[in-house]
């Protein structure tokens, strides 16, 4: 068993923003572009207050709060304060795991410095990045990666969250699938028609069901609610790629639309790109049909691929070489892969039987 903590910065880029520019504290702020074609990149806790949005199109956006600000990412600004971030991490253990510049998970169990409990080290990372940079960080304590997400999600913003080892079985019965790290909006539509609602729901359907409702994610799903989650957190680690993609509520049959979607996926997956700091040459197209067959498209270049506009010009005749202009289409996603950091090798953090006393 392992004390693994989970920071996640609240609003990241957007508080950057407003704390470098004191004229927009307390306004709704959106990171990215307000034009017609522009995506939320992040939102400020004002701007969310009236449901905006990350990956949300600025259209909508400025629908949802005509106050709405909108504000030009400035990654360099962020990859600078996340590296002050990660030194503080680093402080503590050797063994962080960055998911993106704005959150880690982090393995205490044998703290290089700082108390011998999990609680407390977390509660003082989160006042030391306020101290170092005027940021709130939410946290998440426990003994897997899994429930350490869940917990920093809590009590955000400015919060923290611990659960125990013996409270960990009430705790997913009684979570909502929605909750569920993992568990998307489309798994849980299907999840809520089998009359799941809840961990105690998930529970009660066997390994065997759900792997043949659910293929090789049943397995997952199958553990998690158990509280089984047995990823180490890696601190070298090798990413074969990055993608994102959308699951439509109305399956679209328009090219118009489906152009639109795939320009709100690029600008997500270029923000993914650069919060990585790892760019690919192979651009891959998902399209899922509305009778559930996938077929994708992929085209490779000679050089790094990480602008959103050049996605979007690789993937439209990507698209075309599918039927999706002329069928319905259910999904659409865009990927990179053969990814510029590719090489890095993974390494196991712990030995085989290895015991430490535990205190959370």
């Amino acid at each position: 068993m392992r004390k693994i903590i989970h920071i996640d910065m609240d609003a990241f880029f957007a508080s950057v923003e407003q704390r470098d520019y004191p004229e927009l504290r307390g306004k709704p702020v959106a990171v990215g572009g307000g034009g017609p074609r522009g995506v939320v990149a992040a939102a400020s806790y004002e701007a969310r207050k009236f449901g905006v949005r990350s990956a949300m199109s600025g259209a909508k956006a400025r629908q949802l709060c005509p106050d709405l600000i909108f504000v030009r990412h400035n990654f360099e600004q962020y990859k600078i304060v996340s590296q002050q971030i990660r030194a503080l991490f680093h402080e503590y253990t050797d063994l962080v795991e960055p998911l993106s510049l704005d959150e880690a998970y982090l393995d205490v169990t044998n703290p290089k410095a700082g108390p011998n409990s999990a609680t407390l080290i977390a509660e003082e990372l989160r006042r030391r990045i306020f101290e170092t940079t005027q940021l709130t960080a939410s946290a998440g304590v426990s003994y897997c990666k899994f429930l350490a997400k869940i917990a920093s999600d809590l009590n955000k913003p400015n919060g923290m969250a611990v659960i125990l080892p013996h409270e960990a079985e009430a705790f997913l019965e009684k979570l909502p699938i929605e909750k569920f790290h993992g568990i998307g909006r489309a798994t849980a539509a299907k999840m809520h028609k089998l009359g799941i609602r809840t961990g105690y729901d998930l529970k009660q359907h066997s390994l065997l069901e759900l792997a043949r409702r659910f293929g090789k994610s049943g397995r997952y799903y199958f553990n998690i609610v158990r509280g089984l989650d047995e990823r180490p957190v890696r601190s070298q680690w090798v990413r074969k790629s990055l993608s994102t993609e959308n699951t439509f509520l109305t399956d679209l049959d328009n090219t118009e639309e489906l152009l639109e979607q795939l320009a709100a996926i690029a600008a997500d997956l270029q923000r993914r790109i650069e919060r990585a700091d790892n760019p690919g040459r192979t651009l891959t197209l998902k399209v899922k049909y509305a009778d559930f067959r996938i077929v994708t498209r992929s085209k490779t270049t000679d050089h790094d691929i990480s602008d959103a506009a050049e996605m979007l010009r690789m993937a439209a005749p990507l698209l075309a070489d599918t039927e999706a202009l002329e069928r319905k289409v259910r999904l659409l996603g865009l990927g990179v892969s053969n990814l510029r950091r590719e090489r890095e090798e993974p390494r196991e953090q712990f030995g085989p039987g290895e015991q430490l006393v535990l205190e959370f």
